[in-house]
């Protein structure tokens, strides 16, 4: 019978192995690769082997050869991660394009001409708050400066003709079969006095505008083209359908071009050919060999597809397809290249042996170190690698007298835990590809320890790549220590060779917001309180920490409103909480105001683009659960200057002087000189 000891030891053995696997369980990450061919006219392309150096070895991207080996890639991934692979976080992270302010613009806003528009038009027009100027982002509203495309909320709309049956509407009863269907709405907005509905599209999505009146719907299965030059009878000039378990992810309009990011669940029997996409009825294929995968054992779930196409026409003029974990993805864009990540772990056996190379190596016998290493390099699961582990720290515990066992107990559990506080960047990886954004080609490959929170994780400025990530602190159940969580600021250089780094931000602590603005990094890191960390990142070989600020609460989204000064949205306690940074003296960083709102939300908190701000009137919106707020900035201070009830706020955007709040079911515009009410539009009639 075995020595009840010897299940402990194991045990301890055990969990040092899956504290890694553990890891993988709460955050971001993702991957991509090289050169792909043309969907329409397919060229045939060399199979590319990209690396990445490692500390031993390299990381190598690769086309699948055949159905098989996808299958293949599968089963090693699920092995070789413990069974782990089929846990997913909660959390989806949101994957999105960003870019740094290069010339510090302060908001997204264009000025418009008055030639070739005829009739009255805005002087200034405020576009969707996107984290770099240029790169449109989809969302529910967007404006040209006369009109607002609006896609409303799920409604009720009347069937024509049916005389059996009713509703009730507005405390009447009303003739009719309701039917639940949300529409786009187009809406004349300039100037105020004319507000009124032109018509109204039965599609329900995120939208994207270019400036060849071209209106892109993003629905739930189907992206359409619309063209929108006749405003009172739009015109539908494409679909693409998605297909086989395809679903958007997100998409960004550059350049009159639009990046579709797209998404196909993996079918464990029939992994490929991938068939995500049917333009205007015409089935898109994409075959085994054109899907990438990184040489390590990465948790996936789905191929993503990213997707360049001509707004006018629908066509697909480029693609590439990778596999990636839906839960674990973050895809960056700058005006150059689109960074695209991926998480990898490291092989936890490999770990267990320089352990007892290095701090363990007293523990155990020189032949239990010769048993492992030749373990190590075994072509053979984890799982299985694990198995035969036990086996052998089995047979070496027995062999040992009862004083000895109990010295081997004691030490391996304190060493394995040092060992985990000295190497835990060693634990998990992000990869990091750069793809040129028009012929999506890699241009460079690299890879930082930790994960990434999210699309203001990654930026690019002056050809240098910064990522901010958290290692540990995954609420691992096995060691204590693993909740020990640091977060890192890592500089990259153009081939995404890291060159320099900042690091131990927030002991105990984990990433919740960041913001890069030109030569320095703001991070916010929390547990109990809010560390705001003021980072000068001028010289990118050493870049440091300049300033610390702790206070109660936290900022989860960050805005520039200057040079020297930064708006925090977050909560302290439940409630909503809105904080000036002053970082003019970027070694003393100080909250220079707050303010605590009634609320216990607001959509800002998770979505950026429900913000609003407007620097000529120096005022910022924010939507909440009862009514839309109007605060001001001006002098250092932030002010309540403006609220607005029963509306259900969605968006704000402004057009010359006017602001217009935009509800679920209600517009309604403000002169943003009197903050007078100028007129209404009421959208559920």
């Amino acid at each position: 019978m075995r020595d009840k000891n010897f299940f402990f030891l194991v045990m301890v053995i055990a969990l040092f192995c899956f504290a890694f696997i553990a890891i993988i369980i709460t955050l971001p990450a993702s991957i991509l690769t090289p050169e792909i061919p043309l969907i329409k006219k397919r060229i045939v392309i060399k199979k590319p082997i990209i690396k990445i150096a490692q500390k031993d070895e390299s990381v190598e991207i690769q086309k699948f050869a055949s159905e098989q080996d996808f299958k293949d890639y599968l089963s090693k991934s699920e092995s070789s991660l413990g069974g782990f692979a089929g846990i997913r976080s909660n959390r989806v992270i949101i994957e999105s394009f960003s870019e740094p302010f290069m010339d510090f613009e302060l908001e997204n806003s264009k000025m418009l001409s008055e030639v070739g528009m005829g009739g009255a038009v805005p002087s200034r027009v405020s576009e969707t708050n996107v984290q770099v100027v240029g790169i449109d982002e989809p969302d529910i509203v967007k404006t040209d400066g006369k009109e607002i495309y609006y896609s409303m909320p799920s409604r009720y709309f009347d069937y024509l003709g049916t005389t059996n049956s009713y509703f009730i509407k507005d405390g009447k009863k009303i003739s009719g079969a309701p039917r639940k269907l949300g529409g786009i709405a187009l809406i004349k907005a300039y100037p105020p006095a004319s507000l009124g509905l032109d018509s109204e599209i039965l599609e329900q999505g995120d939208l994207l505008l270019d400036n060849k009146n071209n209106l892109i719907v993003l629905a739930s299965d189907k992206i359409y083209g619309y063209n929108v030059l006749n405003l009172k009878l739009p015109v539908k000039n494409w679909t693409i359908s998605l297909e086989n378990n395809n679903r958007i992810i997100t998409s960004r309009l550059y350049n009159d071009k639009i990046y579709l990011i797209s998404s196909t669940y993996i079918s464990r029997g029939s992994p490929c050919p991938i068939r995500p996409f049917a333009v205007d009825g015409k089935q898109i294929e994409i075959k085994c060999s054109d899907v990438y995968y990184p040489n390590v054992p990465v948790d996936i779930d789905s191929t993503y597809n990213i997707s360049i196409i001509d707004p006018s026409s629908g066509e697909i003029e480029n693609n590439i397809s990778f596999v990636v974990s839906n839960s674990n993805s973050i895809i960056y864009m700058s005006p150059q290249a689109i960074f695209v990540s991926y998480y990898y772990q490291e092989d936890f056996i490999k770990l267990i042996f320089d352990f007892l190379l290095t701090e363990g190596k007293d523990i155990v016998s020189s032949d239990v170190i010769e048993r492992l290493a030749k373990l190590k390099d075994y072509d053979i699961s984890q799982q299985a690698k694990m198995t035969e582990l036990e086996s052998i720290f089995e047979k070496y515990y027995n062999s040992l007298d009862s004083d000895e066992r109990l010295r081997m107990e004691n030490e391996f559990e304190n060493r394995v835990i040092d060992y985990f506080k000295k190497h835990n960047r060693e634990l998990e990886k992000t990869g990091i590809f750069k793809i040129d954004i028009n012929n999506l080609k890699i241009l460079a490959n690299g890879s930082v320890p930790g994960k990434l929170l999210n699309q203001f994780s990654l930026d690019e400025y002056k050809g240098n790549l910064r990522a901010a990530t958290t290692i540990g602190g995954r609420g691992n159940l096995f060691f204590s220590i693993s909740a020990e969580s640091v977060s890192d600021v890592y500089v990259l250089d153009k081939n995404l060779k890291t060159v320099g780094s900042v690091k131990d931000l927030g002991k105990t602590e984990k990433i919740y917001s960041v913001r890069f603005l030109n030569d320095k990094g703001y991070v916010v890191t929390f547990r109990q309180i809010d560390p705001f960390y003021v980072i000068d990142l001028s010289n990118p070989k050493n870049p440091q920490v300049k300033g610390e600020l702790k206070i109660p609460g936290y900022s989860s989204y960050l805005h520039p409103i200057s040079e020297d000064r930064i708006l925090g949205i977050g909560k302290e306690g439940s409630k909503v909480k809105i904080s000036l940074f002053n970082v003019s003296d970027a070694s003393d960083p100080i909250e220079e105001a707050k303010y605590i709102l009634d609320e216990y939300y607001s959509e800002i908190l998770n979505n950026h683009h429900a913000f609003l701000m407007d620097s000529k009137h120096q005022i910022f919106f924010l939507p909440g659960n009862k009514g839309s707020y109007i605060f001001s900035y001006k002098n250092g201070e932030i002010k309540l200057i403006k609220a607005v009830s029963g509306l259900r706020p969605k968006r704000a955007i402004y057009l010359s002087d006017y602001l217009y709040i935009i509800g679920e079911s209600k517009i309604t515009v403000l002169n943003e000189n009197d903050w007078e009410k100028v007129n209404e539009l009421d959208l559920s009639l």
